[in-house]
């Protein structure tokens, strides 16, 4: 009943289970494992519209190894994210991805970050509807001209703060300007990601606009998931910081929404998996730069492991690839006290929220 394929624009998915784009975590390495675990459709990070469209040599596949833009290898379909508060700068960068094919360019009008909202651009933009109508409107006209017509989202956050809701003002101005799916993360600027997550905005919004509304907002485990599609109504669904260092969420959700069995992943599963997008990523960005970023996704998926601050200690210190080696031999051989490389601790949804990071929108 919830777990179904999704129309967006002209872009037909198989599935509505989505990854959101989370600042610093969804490289393509982290993408292709989420898609290895069902997840439907991918964002990348989100792209200075600005910066894109004054360097793009910058972002060219040739020149840069740790390339943003580009599309994982089992990525079939994905969502590039802009943001920007200038419509002319916006067309030009939507425009400059003609390289990419993406299937589909998301404005972001979620962001909460200060050095993105003192722009104008992210959640800034809930306190301007007409200016991101105007926004929507250039990246359509540039997708028309030179993607081929692929479909614009938006994502959007409740409002400002608590005073000024204003998201079906906002997502109404997005929808006639053209945007083919509104995806809301139902927490304000001025929460950022405390406090708790207002769905019956979700649904709210379901009943106002025409196009599909996907939810987002403290879904970290399958049951979540369920909950959402079950009260608010809404289309499909993002996991953000639910997923980071349990990509396994796709598989349960998938599993649970339409009957079907699923075994959680063993330590040694989970950790292995972690390895395998460490070397995904160090493909993409060598092994300096990639066993760096690597350490706060290591310390995310061994959340809830038996003496877990311990590894994480010891994670946080990797420099190689045969670094995070030893620890995981170390972790796997029961030397860390989790009893072997079946142990078990607490569940992966249990603690997510503690993994850091945050969805732009």
């Amino acid at each position: 009943m919830f777990y179904h394929p999704i129309q967006i624009g002209s872009l037909s998915l198989d599935g509505n289970l989505f990854l959101a784009p989370v600042a610093g975590y969804t490289d393509r390495a982290f993408r292709s494992i989420c898609i290895e675990q069902g997840a439907d459709f991918t964002f990348t990070e989100l792209v200075s519209s600005e910066a894109l469209a004054r360097n793009p040599h910058l972002y060219g596949a040739e020149n840069s190894k740790t390339n943003i833009l580009r599309r994982a290898d089992n990525e079939a379909r994905y969502c590039v994210q802009l943001f920007g508060a200038n419509p002319d700068a916006m067309f030009k960068a939507a425009a400059l991805l003609e390289a990419w094919r993406p299937s589909a360019v998301d404005v972001n009008a979620g962001c909460p970050v200060p050095k993105v909202t003192k722009t104008g651009a992210g959640a800034a933009l809930m306190k301007t509807p007409g200016l991101l109508g105007r926004i929507v409107e250039s990246v359509v006209r540039a997708s028309e001209q030179f993607l081929g017509g692929v479909p614009v989202t938006v994502k959007i956050r409740s409002g400002w703060d608590l005073d000024s809701l204003s998201y079906a003002t906002a997502a109404i101005a997005a929808v006639e300007a053209g945007a083919a799916m509104v995806s809301l993360h139902s927490r304000t600027r001025a929460q950022v990601y405390t406090g708790k997550s207002d769905w019956s905005l979700i649904a709210d919004l379901v009943s106002r606009i025409r196009v599909p509304v996907v939810g987002s907002g403290d879904l970290y485990s399958a049951h979540d998931a369920e909950r959402m599609f079950r009260e608010t109504g809404c289309a499909a669904l993002m996991f953000a910081r639910g997923a980071l260092g349990n990509p396994f969420i796709f598989a349960e959700t998938r599993a649970l929404l339409t009957g079907l069995p699923w075994v959680r992943p063993s330590v040694a599963e989970r950790l292995e998996t972690c390895f395998r997008q460490l070397m995904l990523l160090t493909r993409d960005a060598g092994e300096k730069i990639a066993c760096r970023e690597m350490r706060k996704q290591f310390c995310a998926y061994t959340r809830g492991i038996e003496r877990g601050a311990e590894m994480r200690n010891r994670l946080t210190h990797a420099e190689t690839i045969d670094d995070y080696r030893e620890i995981l031999d170390w972790i796997l051989t029961g030397e860390s006290g989790i009893g072997g490389a079946n142990g078990e601790g607490r569940s992966d949804s249990e603690g997510a929220e503690e993994a850091g990071g945050g969805d732009t929108g």
